[in-house]
């Protein structure tokens, strides 16, 4: 694509919690992507059955069907994740197991991804944003390694992110970017 006209960004979130900091994080970013661009928020992660290649069928559950399809229907994907005792969420790395596969040939393959995120702690994260670049590097996606936005959970002081605009700005401008590695 040579321009950001119609581009599709698939958007999944690590956390299932209503109220989390990465919830508002992605409603942030639906408000405010650019013109053309359409984020596409898959909220079913909870509904993925644990990854088992026994049920990885023609037969397999229509959560992960629908995630697949959307990861197919994606130019780029943006992964909004806290960290969970220093890693991945679980639900986000069960995502990441179903979208690995077919193994070689996975519905994310070569497409560009960034991982940003909030978190208790000073990094804000930035353990658990390692670990999912370096596992969807390894499911298939082109992860763009400097697209990072790993913000501590106290700089928001209890107010949504929408209202620091530092933060606003730094997530429309990894979106931005992001999107440019679609061209």
């Amino acid at each position: 694509m040579s321009d950001t006209e119609n581009v599709n960004v698939l958007v999944l979130l690590g956390s299932l919690r209503a109220a989390s900091i990465n919830r508002q994080l992605v409603d942030l970013a639906l408000e405010t992507a650019p013109d053309g661009v359409r984020l596409q928020f898959f909220d079913r992660l909870g509904e993925l059955p644990f990854y088992n290649e026994d049920i990885d069928n023609d037969d397999v559950a229509e959560p992960v069907v629908a995630l697949r399809q959307a990861a197919a229907d994606a130019d780029a994907a943006l992964v909004v994740t806290p960290e969970y005792n220093g890693s991945i969420p679980g639900v986000l790395k069960n995502a990441i197991d179903w979208l690995s596969r077919p193994y070689g040939n996975s519905a994310l393959k070569d497409k560009p991804l960034a991982v940003v995120g909030a978190a208790l702690g000073r990094y804000g994260g930035q353990w658990a944003h390692d670990e999912t670049r370096k596992s969807f590097a390894i499911a298939g996606p082109r992860v763009v390694e400097d697209l990072k936005l790993s913000v501590p959970s106290k700089a928001f002081d209890g107010r949504h992110p929408r209202e620091n605009a530092e933060v606003a700005a730094n997530l429309r401008d990894v979106i931005g970017k992001l999107v440019a590695e679609t061209g």
